[in-house]
């Protein structure tokens, strides 16, 4: 992988980071947030497909290895009306 490119964990693209939603499970806890933070992060494309591929599957919670709370999807869901 390229430096400073990351992949979508639901539909596998390549792209830059800032393309990307990211979401952390904070270093030493089991809390999870979005876009800030040092920690375990995966990478989500900020489309509908990716998102429901995402929650429906729980790829979210088994990329971070800690349960994603219902708030975090959410946000992510509002962003997208935005």
């Amino acid at each position: 992988m390229r430096p400073g490119y990351r992949r979508c964990l639901s539909c596998r693209r390549l792209a830059p980071r800032q393309e990307f939603w990211r979401v952390v499970r904070l270093q030493g806890t089991h809390q999870v947030q979005l876009d800030e933070g040092q920690g375990r992060s995966a990478y989500l494309c900020p489309t509908a497909d990716c998102l429901k591929q995402a929650q429906q599957k729980n790829r979210l919670g088994r990329a971070l290895k800690a349960p994603v709370s219902p708030e975090i999807y959410a946000q992510l869901w509002s962003r997208l009306s935005q």
